[in-house]
């Protein structure tokens, strides 16, 4: 809307899109899961949406459907509407390049363009003779740089020599059923006291808030952007789930111990699909581990909390880590002006191509 007006929105969204007037299909928390075994007993919730999502593009014709994310529905989506011949865009590339890389050969038809938020992507989808651009990554235009932590500390409490430890168990209910009691356990074990802070995302709110009721050390809750931002210049360090939160934990400057757990099944069968050796952002990108990660087996209470009171009690490490953080952000920048403006363009000429 910012680069052209006159154009109507319509589909399904979050809180961010809702801002901006638009009004979801339906609630969008009903898509975020992963794994499996955590996807197979909501198979028939999921088809109903996906049924319900094609209709109403069917009804709408719009001038181009931009697709965000999501892959397991959204490009089941764009193969139902392939016949309708509408102009199509796919925003953040599948990760095929991490596992199942033979997915590739159903994509052509798919879209008419796909944006990657990777620097390494386009050439990857090359090589499997699909077209693709990269558009830089929308973590640099998050604020999570722009936190105080004096206000911070000032609006919660918090006094100055306190250690501020950032939380962030997921925003997917199954991440965070399996994440929180190990993020509590490993917190109960660390040597020296910390001050818990726990941004919460929307969709899992309320699951959160009730997680964390009976931990020993109860942590504080934020829920604005700014107050996230705010926690991350106070943080002298995190315990994260895999995923973008390691990217906005880097803008924040925010050293990190990365975790992660999903069902064992689930687990067995990634490791014999999965090709790349990380599953952080940030060392996939940069090839090499740049922040520590527990992954599964690893990810025990006790060696997280001896892998974090290092990082907490090493002031060389932490700065190591930041260097390294930073190193990877640089590469995440557009090619021209931010990555909304660029993702925004290339969506537009589609736009006028239609």
């Amino acid at each position: 809307m910012a680069r052209r007006s006159g154009i109507d929105f319509a589909g399904i969204g979050g809180e961010a899109m809702g801002a901006q007037g638009l009004t979801s299909l339906f609630p969008m928390r009903e898509l975020a899961l992963m794994g499996l075994l955590e996807v197979l007993p909501r198979l028939r919730l999921l088809r109903r949406r996906l049924d319900q999502t094609v209709a109403d593009i069917r009804a709408h014709r719009p001038d181009v459907v931009v697709t965000i994310d999501s892959p397991g529905f959204t490009l089941r989506v764009l193969r139902a509407i392939a016949p309708l011949g509408l102009r199509r865009s796919h925003y953040v590339a599948p990760q095929v390049w991490a596992w199942r890389e033979s997915r590739v050969r159903h994509y052509p038809g798919l879209w008419d363009r796909l944006l990657c938020l990777l620097p390494f992507e386009p050439a990857f989808f090359a090589r499997h003779g699909l077209d693709a651009c990269f558009v830089g990554h929308p973590v640099l235009e998050s604020g999570a740089d722009t936190g105080n932590a004096d206000r911070f500390r000032a609006t919660h409490g918090i006094a100055a020599d306190a250690r501020v430890l950032t939380v962030m168990p997921g925003s997917r209910r199954t991440e965070v059923a399996r994440l929180l009691p190990l993020l509590r356990d490993a917190l109960r074990r660390l040597p020296d006291p910390v001050v818990p802070v726990v941004p919460l995302a929307a969709p899992v709110l309320e699951a959160v808030r009730a997680g964390t009721d009976s931990w020993p050390i109860r942590p504080i809750l934020v829920t604005g952007t700014q107050d996230k931002h705010d926690a991350f210049a106070a943080s002298a360090a995190a315990l994260t789930k895999s995923g973008t939160s390691t990217l906005e934990l880097a803008m924040g400057n925010v050293p990190m111990v990365v975790t992660y757990r999903v069902n064992p099944l689930s687990a067995m069968l990634a490791r014999r699909l999965v090709k790349v050796r990380y599953a952080s952002l940030l060392n996939i990108i940069a090839d090499r581990e740049v922040v520590p990660e527990l992954i599964q087996g690893d990810a025990t209470a006790e060696r997280l909390a001896s892998v974090l009171t290092g990082l907490l009690r090493d002031s060389a490490l932490a700065a190591a880590q930041r260097a390294g953080s930073r190193a990877v952000l640089g590469t995440l920048a557009a090619p021209s002006g931010r990555p909304s403006e660029a993702a925004a363009e290339a969506v537009l000429e589609l736009l006028k191509r239609s």
